[in-house]
């Protein structure tokens, strides 16, 4: 094997810079900004073709994969990677080994795999693997496949790898599978074998331990030949409805009664994965929005779960409504919920999501992996290094489409709060004195517990957005999430991608607040010190930071009579402050707080003996970890 020679050493750096200003203008994809010196944004490009015969007797299938493989990265690639998903499925696998050594490991994983028999295992095979009609090289360990290329690609060029291969789906234990707890004969996800993607840091060969994925932008032409009893349901747009008879007339399903055998023919476009599902047993319906979405549903009708997924297509139907409307506009032309998986989990154009739930519950994954198809599935950050990107983003969004949900009136039972992120806080609250808080900068798979992957890609995740709607102010904080979105959908943003939107529409400098919140542990506390009379007409309030996090406060006064005067002080570093949160509630804007004081003094022209209580950082809309000491009232009040 050749070694790789990087192309950033300071001796080649001028010369590759000519080089590819040269390149730019001929690639596929639109440039935005990035942080290396003199270099547009760049990804790479899949086209998959693949023909799979299924046998649902020995739950095993033949494939042939076309891979086409377009180079858009500045470097001549010697080698690509694949992940084998199913591999994981094994005694003694890395998924398996981790399940068993976490203190606290996932109930649905456990020591499942290490009892496996082996009809129930999972495995790729791979048959044969050419490079534009000639054999290569390759290497399988554990869940990815090294490829020696016998032609190197360089910039600019494409490849075709063309494969063979056979695999055995698993029992279901983790997200893929067969036979789920529920019943649903086949939740296929991760079951082909997929190229690994490579970006500005390089491949990312990772493992296949447990959790998140990566994957290249591209499209799917993909034909699955399968027993003529099971209904499917997959990402893209079926293809031949009239072959296996399964069509719409006014928005309703017509039921295929072929027997034998039948061909599904899928295709989707700019999308970085595939996932489908099948089962005899499936109701389906759908619902056309007036945008002409269609949305389908695919369950096992039983009396227990009848009328929640009877109920879910009108709800599901405002939940667009409201998501585009903050989070940007869904472009694709369907989405699929299918009863299957392991709980809930989401794929581009479907998710998978078990179904025997009540009406809230159904709601609440429904709501929470539909998400997930703009904070992945257009929003594709690297889930392995960016999880609090994916689950916060979608978990901040979540509380607030139940939220609007709950308003509207569609859950029973359920009424919408001033502060649908509370429960948030008080779980963060509790994990950052736990002792078990590791920073969201953690590779998802090499955290120590899942609690602390747990609460910190998910609940902490969502906090970053819920502060950072408090940092910036509500109506500058919409702006920014759709900005973001613009910018970056059919893309790969990272952290600090998402960063630079949020100064670019605020003005303001934010980098300290990646730092702290996402790289340490450091924690918020702030307090009121004093409260007391300056003269006869005027009261001094004296803040003291107590956390080692620095954050901008805001600060309520309340006065007899129902009167509140607001006030915000913004840190000094963050050269710039808000001004209005939520639209038409204006704020005073005192001056800055140097993050290395201590303690800040602001004197206001109101009698001491006017006042009834201070709030500070008010309504929980930040995460100090010890709020008893942010609310003074008047001492006969107490």
């Amino acid at each position: 094997m050749k070694k790789h020679i990087p192309l950033w050493s300071s001796s080649g750096f001028w010369a590759f810079c000519l080089f590819f200003w040269a390149w730019v203008p001929l690639q596929a994809h639109s440039p935005v900004e990035c942080f290396l010196p003199a270099c547009n944004y760049w990804q790479q490009e899949v086209d998959y073709t693949m023909d799979i015969n299924f046998d649902v007797r020995k739950h095993q299938f033949k494939g042939h994969q076309k891979l086409v493989y377009t180079n858009h990265s500045p470097d001549v690639l010697h080698r690509v990677f694949y992940h084998l998903y199913f591999n994981a499925f094994q005694p003694g696998s890395m998924m398996d080994v981790r399940s068993r050594q976490l203190p606290d490991p996932d109930r649905r994983v456990g020591n499942r795999i290490a009892e496996l028999k082996p009809e129930e295992q999972g495995w790729h095979h791979i048959l044969s693997l050419k490079q534009d009609g000639k054999d290569v090289l390759y290497k399988v360990e554990g869940t990815i496949m090294e490829v020696l290329l016998h032609r190197p690609l360089k910039p600019g060029e494409s490849t075709t790898l063309e494969m063979r291969f056979e695999s055995q789906v698993p029992v279901q234990i983790r997200r893929s599978g067969r036979d789920n707890e529920e019943g649903i004969a086949y939740s296929m996800t991760q079951w082909y074998p997929k190229l690994c993607e490579y970006d500005a840091m390089g491949w990312h060969a990772d493992p296949y331990i447990g959790r998140e994925f990566y994957g290249v932008w591209g499209n799917f032409d993909v034909t699955i030949h399968i027993d003529s009893s099971y209904i499917l349901g997959a990402t893209g747009y079926l293809q031949n409805p009239q072959d296996v008879g399964y069509g719409y007339e006014q928005g309703m399903p017509v039921k295929h009664s072929n027997t034998g055998e039948l061909s599904w023919h899928f295709k989707a476009e700019k999308v970085h994965d595939f996932a489908w599902v099948a089962d005899p047993d499936y109701t389906h319906t759908s619902y056309v929005r007036d945008d002409g979405l269609v949305l389908h549903f695919l369950y096992q009708k039983s009396d227990a779960n009848e009328a929640a997924w009877a109920s879910l297509p009108r709800i599901m139907n405002r939940a667009f409504d409201y998501i585009n409307a903050h989070c940007g506009q869904y472009p694709y032309k369907q989405f699929t919920f299918a009863q299957g998986g392991d709980g809930g989990m989401e794929y581009p154009m479907m998710t998978l999501i078990t179904g025997n739930r009540p009406l809230r519950s159904l709601v609440g994954v429904s709501v929470h992996e539909l998400l997930h198809s703009w904070y992945y599935g257009l929003l594709a950050t690297n889930e392995s290094l960016y999880a609090w990107m994916d689950e916060g983003f979608t978990s901040y969004y979540s509380d607030e489409v139940m939220n609007f949900l709950a308003a509207e009136g569609m859950l029973p039972g359920l009424q919408a709060e001033e502060n649908p992120h509370q429960n948030e806080i008080t779980s963060y609250i509790t994990y950052a004195r736990s002792g078990a808080e590791e920073p969201l900068t953690t590779h998802a798979d090499h955290f120590s517990t899942n609690y602390a992957y747990g609460v910190g890609s998910y609940v902490k995740g969502a906090l970053f957005l819920h502060q950072l709607k408090y940092i910036l102010g509500e109506p500058v904080f919409g702006r920014t999430m759709l900005r973001y979105f613009e910018d970056w959908k059919f893309k790969h943003p990272t952290d600090r991608d998402f960063i630079r939107v949020a100064e670019k529409v605020s003005g303001m400098e934010l980098d300290w607040y990646h730092q702290y919140w996402i790289q340490s542990t450091k924690t918020i506390d702030y307090g009121i010190k004093a409260v007391e009379p300056v003269g006869k007409k005027e009261t001094r309030i004296r803040l003291e930071r107590i956390g080692q996090m620095p954050m901008p406060m805001d600060v309520l006064v309340h006065l007899k009579k129902g009167k509140v005067l607001r006030y915000t002080i913004p840190l000094r570093i963050m050269f710039g402050e808000k001004n209005e949160d939520p639209a038409g509630v204006k704020w005073t804007i005192l001056p800055d707080w140097p993050w290395v004081n201590l303690e800040y003094d602001f004197v206001i022209p109101v009698k001491l003996k006017k006042i009834v209580r201070i709030e500070l950082g008010p309504s929980g809309r930040i995460a100090d970890i010890e709020p008893q000491n942010n609310l003074w009232k008047k001492q006969d009040e107490k």
